[in-house]
């Protein structure tokens, strides 16, 4: 007889086995990978108003052939491989490459130079713009907003119910059934298996992980006397997989598993997700109305250097109860003047036409306020310290 000890490591080895074979680059690669296919824009997304371009508002690409290089955050890297066609599209003269890698690894890469733009979720410390070359100084561009959800795969369980609590609880290694007396009471009148509760989490430094522990960081204060929040924590229980798409793989395969992922991974892995209980007592689901309602609630408050921390528990009864931010990381001042002036017209593209298409891939656009601060520091860019689009 199998006991469910041997049951457990089985399904554990299972979890590896699959996050290894997500993982096709470590943190600091540069090795193309494969972008995950995504669902086309909704038509109501596509017909969305958005700012039309004008000399206001926009500005060709240099001439000339020109490819970007950039890395970063797998968070938004279904929407930004739709913009980089779309835009190559408009202008076929210029070619976007982009490795989502994740936010330690895109930061590391605009660190050290061997990128034109990074991408993060995660904002960059005080001492991770202390380690920019001397004189640099880093843009923070906001893109998108983004869910971060917490799935699993439970057979048979379609509507499932967690509070702070339970996720936290989840995540120490403390509630290790789903029939748990603590998720029952939140899940009344469901029948929940007796099924060990497998953990994944993401192995790689991530913006994703820098919201969701930032969540577990304020709702619980044993996580926050015990593990803290950031792109890379010590996990006190779990497996690690490369990547929103190596955790998506993990969970998708492995019955008895939870993990967290931008809802966009969760839509396009067809995982069902929890309904989080938010700070007015409500139990919410994943979607872009929910991030929309957090960013305008904390709208007031987004900072002067875009350094905007992940919106926790934001008010209201329809909030979903953790959104990000994403960011293009960028040189304030571009030593080659031609990729700098591509940059700063797919930028201006971005945060106008662009944002259309965010609905339809589950993300949600810029607040207006937001928006407009975005552009407006795309003015400040420069090229041997002659602005490029003043």
């Amino acid at each position: 007889m199998i006991n469910s000890h041997t049951k457990r490591l089985g399904a554990l080895a299972l979890m590896a086995a699959v996050a290894v074979g997500a993982c096709s680059s470590n943190g600091g690669s540069t090795a193309p990978s494969s972008a995950p296919s995504v669902a086309a824009p909704s038509t109501a997304a596509s017909e969305a108003p958005s700012v039309a371009p004008s000399a206001a508002t926009g500005i060709d690409p240099a001439s000339g052939s020109i490819t970007l290089q950039g890395a970063g955050a797998t968070f938004p890297d279904p929407l930004y491989q739709v913009w980089f066609q779309t835009y190559s599209t408009k202008y076929s003269n210029v070619k976007i490459d982009y490795q989502s890698i994740g936010s330690g690894g895109g930061i590391k890469a605009i660190t050290e130079g061997t990128v034109d733009f990074g991408a993060s979720d995660a904002p960059m410390k005080d001492t991770e713009l202390a380690a920019l070359p001397a004189g640099s100084k880093m843009l923070h561009v906001p893109t998108a907003l983004g869910a971060v959800v917490v799935i699993y795969n439970l057979p048979g369980v379609t509507d499932l119910q967690l509070d702070a609590a339970n996720v936290a609880g989840i995540y120490l290694g403390t509630i290790k059934k789903w029939d748990d007396p603590a998720i029952a009471a939140n899940n009344r009148g469901a029948t929940l298996p007796s099924t060990a509760i497998l953990v994944a989490h993401r192995s790689d430094a991530s913006g994703t992980t820098n919201a969701f522990t930032t969540y577990l960081d304020t709702v619980s204060p044993e996580w926050h006397t015990k593990v803290g929040a950031g792109k890379e924590v010590n996990w006190p229980t779990g497996t690690g997989a490369q990547g929103n798409d190596g955790v998506a793989g993990a969970v998708k395969q492995t019955a008895g598993a939870v993990g967290y992922v931008e809802l966009q991974y969760a839509t396009q892995g067809q995982l069902t997700s929890a309904k989080i209980k938010n700070a007015d007592g409500q139990f919410v689901a994943g979607s872009t109305d929910g991030v929309t309602a957090a960013a305008e609630a904390a709208v007031d408050k987004f900072p002067a250097d875009f350094r905007q921390p992940p919106i926790i528990n934001g008010s209201g009864a329809t909030t979903y109860p953790i959104a990000s931010y994403t960011y293009l990381l960028v040189y304030q001042d571009q030593k080659n003047a031609d990729k700098g002036k591509t940059l700063v017209s797919f930028m201006a593209w971005a945060l106008t036409d662009g944002q259309a298409a965010e609905a339809g891939l589950g993300y949600a656009a810029l607040p207006k306020p937001v928006q407009e601060k975005a552009l407006a520091e795309l003015h400040t860019i420069t090229s041997g310290g002659s602005p490029i689009w003043p």
